[in-house]
């Protein structure tokens, strides 16, 4: 058998290389595919742009600036969405509760995904009584409670504030990651690479880390992506409820909260922030299924 050509030695590496870029490829195609998981970007894409940028945009300081000539009043060149009950500007409210929104959602997700993967990864690779009786049982009796009331119980136990009341939500969401990541490791370190991995002396460190985690991080982005709106929610929630964000913070949840006193004389109150609300969840939602049609080419639309 005559060898390989210099010229045809490099095809290999090169057919490698060219596969992980070509699924690229086809992921962002059906991405682009997908009108609503575009939507759903060009809202985050708003949303992070708002944050950013909220001292630019907002015509007055959201919490100091107050006339009192014009409070409660109505949509104008002034005030693009009227005045609060303290004559603070509306639109600079909203704006500059974006940057809480946001803050509200790297944070909660941000702990339970660092708090919940590697603990799951660990019990669903080495399984055994740790996992069972332990691991497990903690998970079900946290899962046992609904979020927004354990978030309200470890809230109200930590203390109350912004911060605090983002670290309960996040432990209520960590269970959620740990029985995810749990899943995906049990099926993970049965598979061949992993087992040939394990033949040639790897560590379960490297395991875990080289193998497993990768290829487990497809659902686990999912979930962090729909927990995200659930985390603005819950945020949303706490401050209407005075567990969040200080009353004077341009917390959406505590502009809903002022909004109720005045439905019957002043209902557009309380539209924008509720409206800030639901975009922004929806479109972490249409993001989170844009996402989940990438990872699963068999999900056609």
């Amino acid at each position: 058998m005559n060898p390989p050509s210099s010229a045809a030695a490099p095809i290999a590496p090169a057919i490698a290389e060219a596969l992980p870029q070509r699924q690229r490829l086809l992921g962002l195609r059906r991405f682009a595919g997908n009108r609503f998981a575009v939507v759903g970007a060009l809202i985050i894409a708003l949303l992070i742009l708002v944050a950013i940028f909220a001292p630019l945009l907002a015509r007055y300081d959201p919490v100091f600036d107050q006339d009192y000539g014009n409070i409660l009043a109505g949509p104008s060149g002034l005030h693009w969405m009227g005045t609060d009950d303290l004559g603070r500007d509306i639109f600079s409210r909203i704006v500059f509760g974006a940057r809480i929104s946001l803050q509200a959602a790297l944070i909660a997700v941000g702990l339970a995904f660092c708090v919940g993967v590697p603990i799951g990864i660990a019990s669903g690779y080495f399984r055994g009584i740790w996992d069972e009786w332990i691991v497990m049982r903690i998970v079900d009796a946290l899962q046992a409670f609904p979020s927004l009331i354990l978030a309200l119980a470890l809230s109200a136990a930590l203390g109350g504030g912004f911060y605090n009341a983002m670290v309960a939500v996040g432990i209520g969401f960590t269970p959620a990651f740990i029985r995810l990541a749990r899943g995906q490791a049990m099926t993970i370190r049965n598979l061949d690479y992993v087992m040939a991995a394990r033949s040639v002396g790897a560590g379960h460190l490297r395991i875990m880390w080289r193998y497993v985690l990768p290829n487990a991080m497809a659902p686990l982005v999912i979930q962090a992506t729909l927990a995200m709106g659930s985390a603005i929610i819950a945020e949303a929630g706490l401050s209407y409820l005075g567990l969040g964000a200080k009353p004077e913070d341009p917390s959406w949840g505590s502009m809903l909260h002022i909004a109720q006193g005045y439905l019957s004389s002043n209902p557009i109150l309380a539209l924008w922030p509720g409206v800030a609300i639901f975009a922004v969840v929806l479109g972490f939602n249409f993001l989170g299924d844009g996402i989940r049609e990438v990872f699963d080419p068999k999900l056609k639309r």
